[in-house]
């Protein structure tokens, strides 16, 4: 058995409303187990009986859109890399102080493209810049996300088409608190 936390892209915005309980109950019809939601922004967590993630995900993906009507991107990732994502200390620039820095996750299937670490490299700022690691890309925004120029379609334009989707860190910290 594996656990797991999927991160589903486009659940409760944009018009696509999803109930918890309904969420639950699709990813216990896979034959997963000890399924739980947290937050209605699509955070599951739950365990499988297979550590194939990549087939995993298809699986998840297919069984949602058939399920809901639309395409659901979906990134999974395992208590232990998320543990390590959430304990990332990212070093402040001249000027940037933790407690004015907002700071968020941005979740992609496999590691950072060259052209979509390019893209985002071109837009750092004073008030936007960003850290790659292996499968995740920290925004660190000077203020709140609403005030930064990239709020909205804005980060969708700069990553290009390249899937992805993005959490607080508070968020993705919570959940990692959950599971201990």
């Amino acid at each position: 058995m594996s656990d797991y936390i999927a991160f589903l892209r486009g659940i409760n915005v944009g018009g696509h409303r999803v109930k918890m309980a309904r969420l639950r109950e699709i990813f216990i019809d896979l034959g997963l187990h000890d399924v739980s939601t947290f937050i209605a922004s699509g955070n599951v967590s739950f365990t499988a009986e297979t550590g194939d993630s990549e087939g995993l995900r298809k699986r998840i993906e297919a069984h949602l859109e058939s399920r809901l009507g639309y395409e659901v991107p979906v990134f999974l990732r395992t208590p232990e890399a998320l543990a390590k994502i959430v304990a990332f200390e990212p070093p402040l620039a001249p000027g940037e102080s933790a407690s004015t820095t907002s700071h968020y996750v941005i979740f992609l299937d496999a590691g950072v493209p060259p052209s979509l670490r390019s893209a985002l490299t071109a837009v750092n700022s004073e008030m936007d810049r960003f850290l790659f690691d292996e499968r995740e890309v920290h925004w660190l925004i000077q203020g709140k996300l609403s005030e930064s120029p990239l709020f909205g379609s804005g980060i969708d334009r700069a990553t290009g088409g390249v899937r992805t989707t993005m959490r607080n860190i508070n968020t993705l910290r919570r959940i990692v608190s959950r599971r201990h």
